[in-house]
């Protein structure tokens, strides 16, 4: 794994994508939080699993058309503190998520990033999948 981060004034934050309850239950582990841990060990910064949360569950997205991908995810993330000093400080924020599709989840989990506040929100996944045809 490089050793190299985002460019950055002042102070990042790494913040996992949040699975639901019940899939984090099934599943014994989130697999962002994990990838955002070893991330942090590289680049010496925090992992904040309080900043962002799942507003509601979503089927998973594997067998969705990239169309149907963002509705899949709409609102389903929300700042769990709108006054995170995180957010409030100007930190630059950089969401982890394991693999990039069509980029519906990133683009949603900023989504309330920005409304609550935030200026800089990077994304970093660690993989890239094929979008199937599903003609």
């Amino acid at each position: 794994m490089l050793p190299m981060r985002p460019t950055t004034d002042g102070p990042s934050v790494l913040i996992p994508i949040p699975l639901a309850p019940k899939r984090l239950r099934e599943r014994g582990y989130n697999q962002s939080e994990m990838l955002a841990r070893a991330l942090a060990r590289q680049w010496r910064i925090p992992v904040a699993l309080d900043v962002l949360v799942r507003a509601r569950e979503t089927p998973t997205q594997t067998a969705l058309t990239p169309e149907t991908r963002l509705a899949n995810v709409r609102a389903a993330f929300a700042v769990a503190n709108v006054q995170c000093p995180m957010i409030n400080d100007h930190w630059t924020l950089i969401i982890v998520d394991d693999v990039f599709t069509t980029g519906a989840t990133l683009a949603e989990a900023a989504r309330p990033l920005e409304q609550a506040g935030a200026r800089r929100i990077y994304g970093v996944t660690f993989a890239r999948a094929a979008i199937p045809d599903f003609t």
